[in-house]
């Protein structure tokens, strides 16, 4: 798939088939991904943990929160849609710097985008339950939780179409409960000197 593909098509999946799992190679690249990502300074101060087990993918899943604008029986998974991996992208409390959270995006594009090359999806997550997923996973009392990533398989479509208003940029769902998602167009947001 070319880049701009690849760019466009890489949308936030928020049903998966649960049943499929990604094979080792595939995380393995997706991991690959984040290491090339740019770090300010090369400080290169985040950590991931890759929660792949089915048990602990099914003891995190309680703990993420999915599409907010939705109500929960629309946006949420149901049995058979969760995903199949959990990606947490962690930080060193002690060693934060100002520039984490570019990092973290900077990061977290590279994998989605190489989850996404090989037809795996994924929704970046920032509204989690913290402590419950310390708990869980008997995390060191010195990280802390940037993200969460889910990766799976769709089980649903998610287009890009053109926005019409700025003030109707709220994704949507068809009958089917595929999404779609308003994008403004370059001269919409763009200035040249």
């Amino acid at each position: 798939m070319d880049l701009m593909t690849l760019l466009e098509t890489c949308r936030t999946y928020r049903r998966f088939d649960q049943y499929k799992k990604i094979p080792s190679e595939v995380i393995d690249e997706i991991l690959a991904a984040q290491r090339f990502a740019s770090s300010a300074c090369n400080q290169q101060r985040l950590r991931y943990l890759v929660v792949k087990t089915p048990e602990l993918v099914e003891k995190v899943f309680p703990f993420t929160k999915w599409a907010a604008s939705l109500p929960p029986e629309i946006g949420t998974p149901k049995e058979g849609e969760h995903p199949t991996l959990f990606i947490l992208v962690l930080y060193d409390r002690r060693k934060k710097n100002k520039w984490i959270d570019t990092d973290a995006g900077l990061a977290i594009s590279n994998m989605t985008l190489a989850a996404w090359n090989h037809g795996v999806g994924s929704c970046i997550m920032d509204n989690v339950d913290r402590t419950k997923l310390r708990q869980v996973l008997e995390l060191n009392e010195t990280l802390e939780i940037h993200s969460v990533i889910a990766f799976g398989y769709p089980s649903h479509h998610s287009t890009v179409v053109a926005a019409e208003d700025e003030k109707k940029l709220g994704y949507y769902l068809d009958v089917n409960r595929d999404y779609y998602v308003p994008k403004l167009p370059v001269d919409a947001t763009t200035t040249f000197l």
